[in-house]
């Protein structure tokens, strides 16, 4: 079985002046900041500025583990129209590195008083076949994913003044809010509703006024609702307003237990507790969801003739 994997591509346009994109994509200690592939990036001497740039480069997976490679830049130029770009190669001895070579550039188009920003790489991997398929499947999607991210971190840095470390800090935090509410809310979806349906849950519809017979079915339709509204915030990922409309159902549900269940209020495991959690946790996240970066304001298919 042959796979063909495709070429990366991602493009965007970041307003700012060329000089500045340059320079943060140009020096090492200012691209490391930016650019989630890479923690560490290192230029070697040269005798002259005619040599190629050799740099060294590395990644760490976490756990103390970290994967190196090497590279150089084999070609800077500009042309009549303020179009530069860069070119390079690079390669990983690291027998843990998935990557065993590569090549790509940078191009910066001037567009007024924009840039769009470009790279293109590809590269071969070890492992043979096996290595191939889990690039196919996991690894260059990932890789083409990070990419980009880095490059819109890279736009909120030029753009609006955003320090990478706080994007990323902001991402994280964001992130963590959202999952956590996610969790929550399938949580009392499917846990106390649909799958075991707890007593207290019946005794709280019937405290409202909920017949028997309607009880059952209405706890079903709340609990599908839940787990709906669970899947939603994963889904909608970038939706500010869920975090308003969470914060706004906690109050009601507080609400309603304090006019027909009030005995819960001061239970062991009462709603006033989780839902007083599960609000600040909203505004956590809605608070640190401004100005992310995201992949999807890249372009990251080639466009039709460009080689």
């Amino acid at each position: 079985m042959s796979i063909q994997a495709e070429s990366i591509y991602v493009e965007i346009l970041i307003r700012g002046h060329m000089e500045d994109l340059w320079r943060l994509t140009q020096t090492p200690d200012l691209h490391e900041r930016w650019d989630l592939r890479f923690t560490n990036i290192t230029y070697l001497p040269r005798l002259d500025e005619a040599q190629p740039q050799r740099f060294l480069y590395s990644t760490r997976l976490g756990f103390g583990l970290k994967i190196q490679g090497e590279g150089e830049s084999v070609g800077n130029r500009t042309d009549s129209q303020g179009q530069r770009t860069s070119a390079l190669k690079f390669w990983s001895n690291d027998p843990k590195s998935l990557i065993r070579e590569g090549t790509g550039y940078w191009k910066y188009i001037p567009i007024d008083d924009r840039v769009r920003f470009v790279t293109g790489y590809d590269y071969q991997v070890r492992f043979g076949a096996l290595g191939r398929v889990f690039d196919a499947l996991i690894f260059r999607s990932l890789i083409d994913w990070a990419t980009a991210w880095s490059f819109d971190r890279l736009r909120l840095w030029i753009e609006k003044g955003i320090d990478p470390a706080i994007s990323l800090q902001r991402s994280l935090i964001h992130g963590l809010a959202r999952l956590t509410l996610a969790f929550v809310w399938l949580y009392h979806g499917a846990i106390p509703k649909l799958i075991y349906q707890h007593p207290d849950e019946l005794t709280m519809l019937l405290g409202a006024g909920v017949p028997i017979e309607s009880a059952l079915i209405l706890l079903n339709f709340i609990g599908w609702a839940e787990v709906s509204y669970g899947v939603l915030f994963l889904l909608a990922w970038r939706t500010r307003g869920l975090f308003l409309v969470n914060i706004a159902l906690m109050l009601l549900a507080t609400f309603g237990v304090a006019l027909n269940s009030p005995q819960y209020l001061v239970a062991a495991f009462n709603p006033v507790t989780l839902n007083v959690l599960v609000i600040a946790l909203s505004l956590v996240g809605f608070l640190s969801s401004t100005d992310l970066p995201s992949a999807r304001r890249c372009r990251r298919k080639r466009p039709e003739g460009q080689s």
